[in-house]
């Protein structure tokens, strides 16, 4: 039998039910594979298991807070257990947009124009009444989406100026600073990258949900969206957003993998939304469409990680 690997999965987050899915389904590739696998629902054991366990690495399987903003990986680098995915650092700019964000355009990489809001702000300054100036800034409709969450959680495309306010309420209530950001039309596509020394990107998946955007609905229900990989685009647009992709993965520090969420706006020119760096592994999970797009089984993809992360 091969290596022991204690799989990560569920924790408190918003989006347990979604790591579940990945982490069972990447423990079942891993026994397919022979792995020594271990499955770990996160919670106030997960210290004392791991010491006991000792398991040769860890497959991060998380979504959402704990999980990808450099909690969990900060716990395993203490507890020296190597482990998959970027590090604290990719981590933590990582699922934050704000912090992102500014990163990405201080260094060339095109995103959308946004403004942010805090809690505070809104609370104690208010700093509501800014939202007629935001929305004639930016100009409609605007995406309110909040700075620290995943799967699409609490955002909204607003439409008119005067629905921004329950915008904003509802973002709020899923972290403490809001972005209100422009809204651009085009094709969404996703670039996962794998790799240290030398990352590659695999092929874009573009996403086509069946109506609105690619809500948590959308993302997580059979039928509701259709997949493209790879991508419906020229060779020439494909290879652009590899490379504002791997650019993005670079920037970051990041190891083992990324995956870069892109909509290609006016011009052909690829806007980066967001960096993942513990993307899904369900079964409409966009890194394993494009790991089969190039090649890779499931199984395949899954042992992969685990290399780079043991290398």
């Amino acid at each position: 039998m091969k290596a022991r690997i204690a799989v990560l999965m569920g924790g408190r987050s918003l989006e347990r039910s979604v790591s579940l899915m990945s982490g069972r389904r990447v423990a079942r590739a891993l026994k397919e594979r022979d792995y020594d696998v271990i499955t770990l629902d996160v919670d106030e054991t997960l210290v004392p298991t791991l010491l006991s366990e000792k398991p040769a690495l860890v497959y991060i399987a998380l979504h959402g807070k704990d999980g990808e903003d450099g909690t969990i990986q900060e716990l395993l680098q203490l507890m020296n257990i190597p482990y998959t995915g970027p590090g604290p650092l990719a981590s933590i700019i990582g699922f934050n947009k704000v912090l992102s964000k500014e990163l990405f355009m201080a260094n060339g990489i095109p995103a959308p124009r946004y403004y942010t809001l805090s809690s505070s702000t809104v609370e104690d300054m208010g700093a509501s009444t800014l939202l007629p100036r935001a929305w004639e800034k930016l100009g409609g409709p605007v995406v309110v989406k909040p700075s620290a969450q995943g799967s699409a959680l609490g955002v909204s495309i607003v439409n008119r100026p005067e629905d921004l306010g329950d915008a904003l309420v509802s973002a709020l209530g899923y972290d403490d600073r809001v972005l209100i950001e422009e809204y651009i039309e085009g094709c969404e596509v996703s670039v996962s990258v794998l790799g240290n020394r030398k990352p590659e990107a695999l092929p874009a998946v573009e996403v086509v949900p069946e109506s609105g955007f690619f809500d948590f609905e959308a993302r997580y229900s059979a039928g509701k969206t259709k997949y493209f990989a790879p991508a419906r685009l020229s060779d020439n647009i494909a290879a652009d957003v590899r490379r504002t992709a791997l650019a993005t993965h670079e920037l970051l520090g990041c190891k083992d993998l990324s995956r870069t969420d892109i909509i290609i706006g006016e011009g052909n020119v690829p806007y980066v939304l967001e960096l993942n760096i513990s993307p899904g592994m369900t079964e409409t999970s966009l890194l394993p469409l494009a790991a089969e797009a190039a090649g890779l089984s499931f199984a395949d993809l899954v042992e992969k990680l685990v290399k780079l992360s043991l290398d």
